[in-house]
């Protein structure tokens, strides 16, 4: 009874598992996922991570440099008439440097505060890149599996229109011409059907590079599902979305942070005309000092405790290159952050009108469908009652078709521009996709 009850168990399990496998993911697994298994995103993470460094580094040109330095060596020494001596030298030294006034040091310690927040900027680009690549990866895979399953609904229709032909012709109500059409549609169906999976295998191993599987199937938005969403935008004006993206989105931070590192570059080359100040202390105990002139060493310790100031006079016209060099990659990074400025202006606006228009699109194709639905529901009642012929039935079938190919693609490219624009203003994460994944 025991060993029924744990096999039933264990199949119960196994159930359980396959079900689990076969079950359509959708696009928030398939995102985290990518998460996981991304190798950009990973290479991201780790470049984020070691970016944190360049804080502590910064900051340890103002912290004390403690250094200790031991030496050991023996002395030979030969004299004439004398057998020869050696003397031991041993000893070390703790050295202390504080640094008090050092303008450069001050300002590497500035520009690490602010190569760690363009890092974290960087990191959020990378972030919200990944979600556009494993969106746009997933909908190019559904439009692929809408394309192809248009494309076999419109083959069936076809065949069906053939054999139909074939017989009408057999009994003599119908012309040949209608059956050598009905081929021909057949035939470029077949070539249609080819390309479409075809193009599918290449939107699954897109997908593929990004989560390191091939996937299986991808859940994907009904027809009446599609005709259900209201298609709203949060903000209404064109202008608002620039604004609002001229305020948050983070490849204009970079590029203000890059230029704000530029400033601070020239002010470092600058530095190094000016003095810098020291603490030093210093502890020295050493054994068998001056043997070398006296022929007997000498033990010896002696501190040390002083202010160390330095005055640049005269290095080679180094430091006024340098400055040179820092006033023209100012000026670059001040005109890449206008290049960078200008393009996320045009990105907003062409993925506002994207939105826009896709909004107006899907709302003329749900009209379309309904009314080619109409049409071919009237021509082959049409056919049936000897008013309409074979050709117009497939031309019916094929705007039936296209119609609800180009509303489900239509769809997916709205949802698409729908992410990039709230990717332009800053404000794309995760909860994004749940909105869009409820919408599947």
């Amino acid at each position: 009874m025991m060993k029924s009850l744990r096999g039933f168990a264990f199949l119960l399990c196994l159930c359980l598992y396959f079900c689990e496998q076969l079950q359509a993911a959708d696009l928030i697994q398939i995102y985290r996922e990518a998460l996981e298994e991304d190798a950009q995103y990973g290479s991201a993470r780790a470049a984020y991570i070691a970016a944190q460094e360049r804080l502590p580094q910064g900051r340890a040109g103002l912290l004390p440099d403690l250094r200790v330095t031991g030496t050991a060596q023996n002395q030979y020494i030969d004299t004439s008439g004398a057998p020869t001596r050696e003397i031991k030298n041993r000893g070390f030294t703790v050295a202390l440097t504080q640094p008090i006034i050092r303008f450069e040091n001050f300002i590497i310690y500035q520009q690490s505060k602010n190569e760690v927040a363009q890092a974290d900027a960087q990191f959020v680009i990378a972030a919200q890149d990944l979600i556009l690549r494993v969106a746009q990866a997933y909908f190019d895979v559904l439009k692929a599996k809408v394309d192809l399953e248009v494309v076999e609904s419109q083959k069936k229709a076809i065949h069906e229109q053939l054999e139909q032909a074939r017989r009408n012709f057999e009994v003599g109500v119908s012309t040949i011409v209608d059956t050598h059409e009905a081929e021909a549609r057949y035939d470029l169906t077949l070539s249609q059907e080819i390309a479409a999976r075809n193009k599918l295998e290449i939107s699954q191993r897109a997908l593929q590079v990004l989560i390191n599987r091939l996937p299986s199937d991808l859940q994907d938005a009904s027809l009446d599902r599609i005709i259900a969403d209201p298609l709203t935008l949060p903000h209404d004006g064109m202008d608002e979305w620039v604004q609002l993206a001229e305020e948050r989105n983070f490849q204009l931070k970079v590029q203000r942070i890059a230029y704000e590192i530029s400033e601070q570059t020239i002010d470092r080359a600058r530095a190094g005309h000016y003095p810098t100040l020291d603490l030093v202390a210093q502890y020295n105990d050493q054994s068998g000092v001056g043997g070398t002139f006296t022929g007997r060493g000498i033990d010896l310790v002696s501190k040390s405790v002083g202010l160390q100031l330095t005055v640049p006079i005269f290095q080679g016209l180094s430091v006024q290159s340098r400055v040179r060099e820092s006033l023209a990659n100012r000026d670059k990074a001040r005109k890449d952050l206008e290049n960078v400025q200008r393009t996320i202006a045009l990105q907003v606006r062409q993925n506002y009108l994207n939105v826009t228009n896709g909004i107006a699109q899907i709302k003329a194709l749900k009209q379309a469908l309904t009314s080619s639905r109409s049409q071919l529901d009237s021509t082959m009642l049409g056919q049936e009652v000897g008013v309409r012929m074979e050709i117009d039935v497939l031309n019916a079938q094929q705007q039936y078709f296209s119609a609800r190919r180009d509303l489900a693609q239509a769809y997916y490219d709205y949802l698409m521009a729908r992410l990039r624009l709230k990717a332009e203003v800053g404000d794309l994460d995760e909860d994004d996709l749940l909105e869009i994944n409820a919408l599947l």
